[in-house]
C-alpha cells in the first residue's frame, strides 16, 4: 500500500483525498476526503485574474489540508489546478501561494488531462457490470467548465468546454453584485443558448450520442441526485451509483430556476457555496441529457480526485 493525497482545486471547490493505494490489487481505501468552497474562480469570466479574498480563501483551506495531509503520514502528494486558474493572468500569484503552503507546485492541467482523470476516477468500478453498457459517456460539471468523456476501457474521446455552473451565473444572472433571484426567461434562454453552443463544440471532438451510458461528476450532479432521493442530508454513499431518471433531474431542474435564493438553501442537502449556482449547474446537466437522449444520468462520487490519487500510486 502507498499512502498517497490528491487535491483538485477548481473554479467553485478545493477538494482533498487521502487515501491508501494498492497498484496490485487495484484497490483504493479512502482515509479522508474534504471539500471546502472557496470560489477560487470569482470574476475570473470578467476580469481575467484571480481576486485578491479568492486566493486567501483557497490558502486557507490549503493550510487546513497540510495540518491533515500531514497527520496522516501521506508519502505522495499531487495537487491539480484546473479551469480557474488555467484562465487567470496572475496564476503565478497562485502557484507561489500553494508551494509555500504544501511544498508542491499546483499542474495546472489542461482540460483534455483533467477529463481524463476523470474518466478514471468515475469508471474504474464500472467495469464489468452488466447493467450498465458501454461506451461511458462521463460528464464533469465544474464551476468553470465541463468536461466530456467517452470510452469503454480506455478514453476514446475527450474536450473541455467553458460552461460551469460559476461562469454561466456570473455571465448571466449577476448584476452588480447580485444574483438575479429567481432567473427571468431571458436570462435562463441565455444560459440555454451558451450551453448549447458549448455542445456543439464539443460534439465536434466527442462522439457523445454514441454512449450508452451517462456518469455524471461533481457538486451540481451529486446535488441533484440527493435533492431527487429525497435525502434529510448529505450522504456520500446513498448517491455513489444512484440512478437518476430524466424525468427527475427535469423537475428539479425547473424548481432550482423557479425558486428563490431562501427556498434554495432551505433545502437539507444543499450546501451554503451552491445555492446561487446550483440553477446553471442543473441546467448543463438537463441539457447534455436531452441532447444525447439519455433516460437516467448515473451518479458518481469518484470522480478527478480518484484519478489524480491513482496517477500518484
Amino acid at each position: 500500500m502507498t499512502r498517497v493525497a490528491a487535491i483538485d482545486c477548481g473554479t467553485n471547490s478545493i477538494r482533498l483525498l487521502v487515501a491508501d493505494a494498492d497498484p496490485a490489487t487495484g484497490e483504493l481505501v479512502d482515509l479522508e476526503r474534504r471539500m471546502t468552497i472557496v470560489r477560487l474562480g470569482q470574476g475570473v469570466d470578467r476580469t481575467g485574474r484571480l481576486a485578491p479574498e479568492a486566493l486567501e480563501r483557497t490558502f486557507a483551506a490549503c493550510r487546513e489540508y497540510a495540518a491533515v495531509i500531514e497527520e496522516h503520514g501521506v508519502e505522495r502528494l499531487r495537487f491539480v489546478a484546473t479551469s480557474a486558474s488555467r484562465d487567470a493572468e496572475n496564476r503565478d500569484e497562485f502557484v507561489r501561494g500553494v508551494v509555500d503552503i504544501l511544498g508542491v507546485e499546483p499542474e495546472v492541467i489542461t482540460g483534455e488531462q483533467e477529463a481524463e482523470f476523470s474518466f478514471t476516477g468515475a469508471t474504474r468500478e464500472l467495469t464489468g457490470r452488466d447493467d450498465l453498457a458501454k461506451p461511458y459517456l462521463v460528464v464533469d460539471i465544474g464551476g468553470g467548465s465541463t468536461e466530456f468523456v467517452v470510452g469503454a476501457d480506455h478514453v476514446r474521446a475527450a474536450r473541455s468546454v467553458d460552461i460551469g455552473c460559476v461562469r454561466m451565473t456570473e455571465r448571466h444572472l449577476v448584476h452588480d453584485g447580485t444574483v438575479s433571484d429567481p432567473p427571468s426567461e431571458a436570462q435562463i434562454a441565455a444560459i440555454r443558448a451558451d450551453i448549447e453552443a458549448a455542445l456543439d463544440l464539443a460534439e465536434r471532438t466527442v462522439p457523445l450520442r454514441e454512449a450508452r451510458t451517462l456518469v455524471g461528476l461533481a457538486g451540481s450532479v451529486t446535488t441533484v441526485a440527493a435533492i431527487a432521493l429525497d435525502l434529510l442530508e448529505y450522504d456520500p454513499a446513498a448517491i455513489h451509483h444512484a440512478r437518476i431518471p430524466y424525468h427527475r433531474v427535469a423537475r428539479i431542474t425547473h424548481r432550482m430556476l423557479t425558486s428563490t435564493h431562501a427556498e434554495r438553501a432551505a433545502i437539507p442537502v444543499m450546501h451554503p457555496g451552491r445555492v446561487d449556482v446550483i440553477a446553471s449547474g442543473a441546467l448543463v446537466l438537463l441539457a447534455v441529457m436531452e441532447r444525447v437522449g439519455a433516460t437516467e444520468v448515473v451518479v458518481s462520487e469518484h470522480d478527478i480526485l480518484d484519478g489524480i490519487a491513482w496517477s500518484r500510486a
